[in-house]
């Protein structure tokens, strides 16, 4: 641990292939005020020693300095950072975003956060406005993947690190940080597949076009085609909303007597559909992706809500943050991607999970 620390305050080191490599102390970092930066150096000195470890340390300048990146970098001036939201109107990204501000605290950095409110064309504008402010990194949680590769190649155009979190984005990004949604998908198929005892009619509450939902969704389908008796009868959109998603499913239940179980791709939208089914009083079980503190509870209540696959939304950023600082420090190479593990709830280990 006091050896990862002397990592980060600017210590040498060597990497694989014994070359040395010249760490530097962030611009803007008091070295003095390190007590509240304990819940994030531990996990960003662990990142930079992988990256280190697994591809070498970046050349060395003519004078031996590790090159810099970013506006902040080449002036001296205080590294600001910018993190464009899909949404805020979710506990889920509510903890990503005190994630953030606790890392970027603990290096001295300014923040910018921006919500885009599931609207590509904000989030676009946003954007624009941290290149505008000077931002050197950018962290991007997508509102539509495809729709994100204009914004992100303005950032890279004005200089800018981007990474993307929890979901992919189309465009040269520096890396891309986010969960295993394909097994968040599976697990949850597989798990209801047991509960069902391989027979049964099933729906999919659907979501917004972005890779993890997609890849959610596959790994759910490809969970039930394991067993054949299981029929997949139904597929609606909730678009990840608790009101929509509440309507979706009552017209689920009204158009499938005999529906069984509904596969959701998010929490928010299983929440809708919880809501529906209790209403209802039909015994439709539910199971979903994310881990909310309101699911949780209900799982562990018992009842129709059988089980989530649950995210790790801090993490995603304390990565994807480090990643960003790697190539702002020099970095020559750093993960295209780093996949996250998602750990399925039940009512037997559900209690006391929190994000």
């Amino acid at each position: 641990m006091l050896r990862n620390r002397r990592l980060l305050l600017g210590h040498s080191f060597k990497s694989n292939n014994n070359r040395i490599c010249e760490g530097k102390p962030f611009r803007g970092m008091n070295m003095n005020k390190n007590k509240n930066k304990k819940p994030f150096l531990w996990v960003f000195a662990l990142i930079m020693s992988m990256a280190v470890m697994g591809v070498g340390c970046s050349m060395e300048s003519p004078a031996g300095a590790v090159e810099e990146t970013g506006s902040a970098a080449k002036s001296g001036e205080q590294l600001k950072i910018g993190m464009a939201f899909q949404e805020m109107n979710n506990p889920y990204f509510i903890s990503m975003r005190e994630a953030f501000e606790e890392a970027a605290a603990a290096i001295g950095a300014e923040t910018i956060v921006a919500d885009a409110q599931h609207d590509i064309n904000k989030q676009t504008n946003d954007i624009d406005d941290m290149i505008q402010k000077g931002i050197d990194i950018l962290l991007i949680n997508p509102a539509d993947s495809a729709g994100a590769e204009t914004a992100v190649l303005a950032a890279k155009k004005a200089g800018v690190i981007v990474v993307a979190i929890d979901a992919q984005a189309n465009g040269p990004i520096d890396s891309f940080v986010g969960s295993k949604n394909y097994d968040a998908g599976y697990k949850a198929g597989q798990k209801m597949a047991e509960d069902l005892k391989g027979k049964g009619n099933v729906a999919i509450l659907d979501g917004i076009p972005v890779v993890p939902i997609l890849e959610r969704v596959q790994g759910f389908k490809d969970a039930i085609a394991e067993y054949p008796d299981i029929k997949l009868v139904d597929t609606q959109n909730g678009n990840q909303d608790r009101a929509k998603a509440m309507a979706v499913t009552e017209n689920m239940l009204q158009s499938n007597p005999d529906l069984q179980a509904i596969f959701s791709v998010n929490d928010g939208g299983a929440l809708g559909s919880y809501a529906a089914i209790e209403a209802s009083g039909r015994d439709v079980w539910l199971y979903s992706v994310d881990g909310h503190p309101e699911v949780v509870e209900a799982i562990v209540k018992g009842g129709v809500f059988k089980a989530t696959v649950a995210q790790f939304p801090r993490d995603q950023v304390r990565i994807g943050l480090g990643m960003a600082l790697a190539k702002y420090w020099g970095a020559s190479v750093v993960p295209a991607s780093v996949p996250i593990d998602v750990k399925l709830l039940t009512k037997e280990n559900a209690e006391g999970f929190s994000w």
